[in-house]
């Protein structure tokens, strides 16, 4: 890799010769699954192509052949695929090479970054250690050659301390970190190509807007063509020049990324951009107001910036919250109420005990839907699990149905009369279903085991509870992997709801669903909410799907609630600093209205520096 894009930063293109014609031709491309003994279609017809320094989205829903069509230009499909068609990289047919040709291209000519950098990284080894191992099979260089350079590059994806990301291991990095990782080991060798598969689909808005920025620059220095695969058109809009959307393995419609988002033409595309969740959706407020005022709010702070004077006024708002809450609350008793809460997570062995959130106020009271966001870490799911029981208090009070459970035992059998009134939605369908029992058990199991109902009572209540998810009744001998990620989490809402709840309690139940899935489970939580009136705690990250659910808002860092007041309040007028960069931070479905959204986040991100 030439060390010239590596330790500074060139112009365009630089270290590398400009591409005659396009870096990837795709023609006629066709994907096979070999099922119980018949080939079903992934990818059909494909025809594309992408030149160097240019940005080609592929989207649609899971299913709709985005992954499949796109692993296979590398022969990263399983043994019982089939390929068939043309693919050209630099002129030169891919799918006639023999194998070890294709290793040899692969990570030299072609990168790829995976959705979810955790299992693409080695957990055995040290980042450094595969960074070099990657450097060292395509080049012939020394070790200590080698080394030098993976500096260089996990400098040049501006992770904040080289030397020690070069030494952790994959666990001991956090998501954007890891993801930043993987990216610099996917650049160790100046690919052509880069195909980045769901690059920011786990991540907060704020990591998110980091590696978009990211790969807008690598994108510019390296002039790599790169291929992104995503269903969140906010991303679209940020990062792409040209837009292909599939449907069912097919193409069904391309243009560049202003005809696709001004100008649709198929239905399908127009059904996606509908179903993006955006912020000012809550009140029918239109994104560039949102932008205008948040702009307004910030001004006075990009003018110039007192730390000590913001780090009081946080203190003092700190200190009226709870009395504010109370003079605003409606007048019936509260289903979860937090005084200045302090929670732990306990000593293990030499790892000392950790606390993940300090003096927490919060109120929520029956029916209302209370939004807590912020980046990962600031301790949001911590006082979800706690409101559950799954963690103890260390300090401060936290009642339950008026029941205050911070003194209790996890197995006491105080804080499981408290259980029966919580219910709990987990961000993971696939994980907290248990893959042994058809989904009318997981759904009746609640019910069961506190004596509620049995025989055909329980069955009855069984089929009620599909019918409020939408969900055929026929699905109940089921088992999980048989039904798609949508229906899981429907699944997991009718087994929360199965106890009637007080409390629910939603811990990122949209962040891995298709953004027409997610709008579908959002219609049915808020119909579900107004139908049976519990009251939600709804932990996300997202603040557009939290401006469509949620009637207030709380905002956390790093263990504390900096900010807390109402919807309107938060979304369109907030006061914080990192609230401000926050709703900065979040993509619009728009590529004109996301660049003035992102030279704003620009201005933050300095003024904070």
């Amino acid at each position: 890799m030439s060390t010239q894009v590596i330790g500074g930063t060139p112009e365009p293109g630089a270290g590398r010769p400009a591409a005659q014609g396009p870096v990837l031709e795709v023609r006629d491309l066709c994907v096979d699954f070999g099922v119980d003994k018949k080939w079903v279609p992934a990818a059909i017809d494909l025809n594309y192509e992408v030149n160097a320094g240019e940005v080609l989205a592929i989207v649609g829903e899971s299913g709709s052949g985005k992954s499949a069509s796109s692993m296979s230009l590398l022969g990263l499909l399983p043994s019982n695929s089939r390929v068939t068609g043309e693919v050209l990289l630099n002129g030169k047919s891919v799918l006639t090479m023999s194998p070890a040709k294709l290793r040899q291209i692969r990570g030299n000519d072609v990168a790829v970054i995976f959705q979810e950098p955790m299992t693409a990284l080695n957990p055995v080894y040290t980042v450094g250690f595969q960074i070099v191992e990657t450097l060292r099979l395509h080049n012939e260089i020394s070790p200590d050659e080698a080394k030098q350079r993976a500096l260089r590059l996990l400098q040049m994806v501006e992770l904040p301390d080289p030397d020690k990301a070069f030494r952790s291991y994959p666990h001991q990095l956090s998501g954007g970190q890891r993801q930043r990782a993987m990216i610099a080991q996917s650049l160790s060798c100046d690919p052509k190509l880069l195909i980045a598969d769901e690059p920011t689909t786990a991540l907060d808005v704020t990591v998110q807007a980091e590696i978009l920025d990211l790969m807008r620059n690598l994108r510019n220095q390296l002039n790599s063509a790169i291929v992104l695969i995503t269903h969140d058109m906010g991303v679209v809009a940020d990062l792409a020049d040209r837009i292909a959307v599939m449907r069912k393995g097919r193409i069904v419609e391309t243009g560049t990324a202003e005809q696709i988002f001004n100008n649709p033409q198929h239905e399908y595309t127009k059904a996606l951009l509908a179903a993006v969740p955006h912020l000012g959706q809550g009140d029918g407020n239109d994104d560039v107001d949102i932008t205008a005022a948040l702009a307004a709010a910030t001004h006075t702070e990009l003018q110039s910036v007192d730390h000590a004077e913001l780090e009081r006024r946080e203190n003092e708002v700190l200190a009226q919250l709870h009395d504010e809450v109370r003079v605003t609350a409606p007048s019936s008793e509260p289903v979860l109420e937090l005084v200045d809460v302090a929670i732990e997570y306990p000593k293990q062995g030499r790892v000392p005990a950790f606390r993940a959130v300090e003096g927490a106020h919060l109120t929520v009271y029956p029916g209302q839907v209370i939004g807590l966001v912020g980046e990962s870490g600031s301790g949001k799911t911590t006082i979800g699990r706690a409101a559950v029981g799954l963690l103890p208090v260390a300090a401060g009070s936290l009642k339950v149905v008026g029941t205050d459970i911070s003194g209790f035992r996890p197995s006491s059998k105080e804080l499981g009369a408290v259980r029966r009134h919580v219910g709990m939605v987990f961000q993971d369908p696939s994980s907290s279903l248990n893959p042994r029992l058809p989904i009318g058990e997981s759904i009746g199991e609640p019910m069961f085991l506190a004596g509620e109902a049995k025989g055909g009572a329980l069955q009855k209540r069984i089929e009620t509870l599909l019918d409020q998810v939408e969900l055929p009744r026929s699905y109940r001998n089921r088992y999980p992997h048989e039904l798609s990620g949508g229906q899981k989490q429907r699944v997991g809402i009718a087994r929360a709801l199965s106890l009637r709840p007080k409390l629910m309690v939603a811990d990122e139940p949209t962040s891995a669903l298709d953004v027409s899935v997610q709008a579908k489970v959002l219609e049915l939580f808020q119909n579900l909410q107004r139908e049976l009136g519990f009251a939600c705690l709804f932990v996300t990250h997202d603040l557009a799907v939290v401006d469509v659910l949620a009637d207030y808002i709380c905002v956390m860092k790093r263990g504390r609630i900096v900010e807390q007041g109402s919807r309107d309040q938060i979304l369109r007028s907030p006061q914080d600093p990192y609230t401000q960069r926050l709703l900065a931070a979040v993509p619009l479905p728009d590529p004109a209205k996301q660049r003035e959204r992102r030279e704003l986040r620009a201005k933050l991100m300095a003024t904070s520096d």
